[in-house]
């Protein structure tokens, strides 16, 4: 059973990240809401709101060494393709159905507190290209809450299983990054292999193989049709 968690289910707000991390005291918080008003997403991009849509933060403190951090924004891309009917995942933090966009990962550390956000379609009828959402039709108010309980129950129950212990395997499995043709900001290029353990992209380029860390690339784009 996953760590027990307080939750609070909001509105318009203008950040749930801001507000998990505020009002986290000592157990797991999860803050969703409906909309926000100053949403972002990975380097302070901003987030565009779908019609029915969610945004879900959870606030924790695993206690563990930095090194091992950057596998929570995987674990959290996991638990978000476990309660997403035919999600798939593009490294480091996209959620995606087919090869559309339904979703996006956000994680934020200040003094040994991670705050892990979840960004969702629920119902777009007529999104940008690129973009889908979770529902063809609108599944009405509550069922942002729902499917965020059920994310950050499934997460909790990955970060409880310790630093070491995370589904890199399930990781890789659901990955559509890996085996594709990438380019990265400001002029990489090259085949992505694998993921390695400690959350980074393996990646064959003319020169050999390099790791790609989430924090040091901005942009990553799959190149090659499939």
């Amino acid at each position: 059973m996953a760590t027990s968690y307080s939750v609070q289910h909001l509105g318009e707000v203008r950040s749930t990240q801001d507000l998990a991390r505020d009002g986290f005291d000592s157990s797991p918080l999860l803050v969703t809401a409906t909309r926000q008003t100053a949403g972002r997403g990975r380097s302070g991009a901003p987030w565009r709101t779908a019609p029915r849509a969610l945004a879900a933060s959870v606030a924790v403190r695993p206690g563990w060494a930095p090194r091992v951090l950057p596998s929570v924004t995987l674990r959290a891309a996991v638990a978000a393709a476990e309660v997403i009917d035919g999600a798939g995942l593009k490294w480091p933090n996209d959620v995606l159905i087919g090869e559309a966009k339904v979703g996006g990962i956000l994680a934020e550390l200040s003094d040994g507190v991670i705050v892990i956000g979840l960004g969702l379609n629920l119902w777009w009828p007529n999104p940008p290209d690129g973009v889908t959402a979770v529902h063809k039709d609108d599944p009405g108010p509550g069922a942002g809450p729902r499917l965020a309980e059920q994310w950050v129950e499934s997460l909790l129950s990955l970060i409880d299983a310790g630093p070491d212990e995370w589904p890199i395997d399930t990781y890789r499995r659901l990955c559509t990054t890996i085996g594709r043709e990438i380019t990265w900001e400001p002029t990489g290029s090259g085949r992505a292999v694998d993921v390695d353990p400690s959350g980074a992209l393996i990646v064959e380029t003319p020169s050999g193989r390099m790791r790609l860390t989430s924090g040091a690339v901005t942009h990553i784009r799959m190149t090659d049709d499939r």
